[in-house]
């Protein structure tokens, strides 16, 4: 096994492509900000380029919208809010328009998945078969939820009738980032539009145009002007006047923790909103000593080069027994070697590029971080063909914990591996870490599954399976991996406020 940066770039799977890339069908129309029911540009006349991952070239560009711009979606979305039909309409009618708009996702799915692999570089396969119908099926999910949202009656101690209303929090203000871009769009209008809340939506500035899309096709299906209001710009003008607005009733983000902080530290110092985040991770994925290897290893694979590896779940420290240490480690490098990397229109691909330059570098420096603190580098490295932002599938081996390749969260694909002997040390050692986000755990033995699931210190963990998304699965972190939950019944809590009711009873019948 060599250290060093190349192993050969011929040697991988590829796809030509990458230096011929294909042409997308769909004609991108809708790249202002959404205000109050309609497409606007920005009040300062700003746009910014989005760009084309593949090659850096420029696909359109949109408007840039800032402080005054948020001004004008909040005061949409509180009119909307105390006037308008929306949180007055019937549960049912909500319901109705959000299955609504499932249906026009479906049929506007092929558009959408082109839009989201031009902007984004993930493969058009992954877009159009998991992830746009993962999409609609969420909506479907919280559109049944709408009308089955009810509070409770609350036996008390005295001559008292006390009843709970959930009743919905008000402006919600959203930033989703740019890794999923509809399914965090989903994640986030779905429970707060069902719960009757109105939504200012930030999109990220590298991948703005799918929600931009989707948000058309929303306001088709009927939904009323000012409910959802969508900005496209930056973190450090639009984002910041989100969640420093005293008119937003409530925050909800996902994306980097160090961002995260800055999130909580606006919102404490305005109105004091509640904030959910869902921040950063470094997960852990244990192999055990009875795992079939091949399984193993593809599973390995596939939780952390899923999505070019910028994946907050991705599987991205590989614990592997030392007894199958040596073998997993060879197969490992094997099928990396063999991983279709290549334009992400093209049939057969696994991996497109990274999102841009800024990743793609710091990805890079990770891998020369890795080589020089020790680790074994048993393939990749370097970037991959002679355009855009693409990065060999890289694995480490012989990586201790205390490398920054094990700590830090990369962000791309690099896997690496360790090596543990009991399972004691393996828990030690998965816990031994600021983010909580997610683990797997590949075993054949019930008793050692159950055994990690409840020792690991994560919100979601794995059993001889990775990367399932349900829209029923609650989704969230320990630690500095995030406060709350999304998706699933506990999504729905996020947007509610609780309200006790108190009426006194004269000579009732029964208490």
């Amino acid at each position: 096994r060599s250290r060093g940066w190349t192993r050969g770039i011929g040697s991988y799977s590829s796809s030509s492509v990458v230096d011929e890339p294909v042409t997308p069908s769909v004609k991108i129309t809708d790249t202002q900000l959404l205000i109050n029911g309609k497409f606007v540009d920005a009040a300062s006349g700003k746009t910014f380029p989005t760009l084309d991952p593949r090659t850096g070239d420029v696909i359109t560009h949109v408007a840039e919208g800032d402080a005054e711009d948020v001004n004008r979606a909040v005061a949409a979305a509180r009119k909307a809010f105390d006037e308008g039909p929306w949180p007055r309409m019937t549960a049912y009618e909500r319901s109705r328009i959000l299955l609504r708009f499932a249906d026009l996702l479906e049929k506007h799915i092929d558009d959408l998945a082109a839009i989201e692999t031009w902007d984004n570089g993930k493969p058009y396969k992954q877009a159009a078969e998991d992830e746009i119908p993962g999409f609609i099926r969420l909506m479907r999910y919280y559109a049944g939820w709408a009308d089955k949202i009810h509070g409770l009656t609350v036996p008390v101690d005295g001559k008292y009738h006390v009843q709970t209303l959930h009743e919905p929090i008000g402006v919600a203000g959203q930033i989703i980032p740019w890794n999923f871009p509809l399914l965090m769009f989903a994640w986030k209008i779905g429970p707060a539009l069902a719960c009757g809340n109105t939504v200012v939506l930030k999109t990220a500035e590298l991948t703005p145009l799918s929600a931009l899309y989707a948000t058309r096709l929303l306001h088709e299906a009927g939904l009323p002007p000012g409910v959802l209001n969508i900005i496209s710009g930056f973190g450090r003008t639009a984002g910041s006047a989100l969640c420093s607005h005293m008119d937003v009733n409530k925050l909800a983000f996902t994306g980097s923790t160090e961002t995260g902080r800055t999130v909580l530290d606006l919102a404490a110092k305005s109105n004091l909103k509640p904030v959910t985040l869902e921040l950063g991770g470094k997960s852990p994925f244990i192999v055990c000593e009875d795992a079939d290897i091949d399984k193993a290893v593809e599973l390995a694979h596939f939780a952390l080069f899923f999505n070019q590896g910028q994946c907050c779940v991705a599987g991205s420290r590989t614990f592997v027994h030392e007894s199958v240490y040596d073998e997993f480690v060879e197969k490992a490098r094997a099928r990396a070697m063999k991983r279709v990397v290549g334009d992400p229109f093209k049939p057969g691909v696994e991996q497109g590029p990274q999102i841009d330059i800024k990743q793609f570098e710091k990805i890079r420096t990770y891998i020369k971080s890795g080589i020089e603190s020790g680790a074994t580098l048993e393939c990749g490295g370097e970037q991959y063909g002679s355009k855009g932002f693409f990065v060999q599938p890289t694995v480490f081996s012989n990586v201790q914990d205390n490398m920054l390749i094990a700590k830090d969260e990369i962000f791309g694909p690099v896997q690496t591996i360790s090596k543990f002997k009991d399972l004691d040390e393996v828990i030690r050692r998965a816990n031994k870490s600021r983010y909580g986000l997610a683990a797997g755990v590949f075993t054949q033995n019930i008793d050692t599954a159950n055994t990690l699931a409840r020792a690991l210190q994560a919100g979601s963990v794995c059993i001889n399976c990775y990367h399932v998304f349900d829209a029923a699965i609650p989704f969230g972190g320990y630690k500095m991996s995030g406060i709350g939950r999304e998706k699933g019944v506990y999504g729905l809590n996020n947007y509610l406020q609780v309200k006790a009711v108190v009426n006194p009873l004269k000579n009732p019948a029964w208490l």
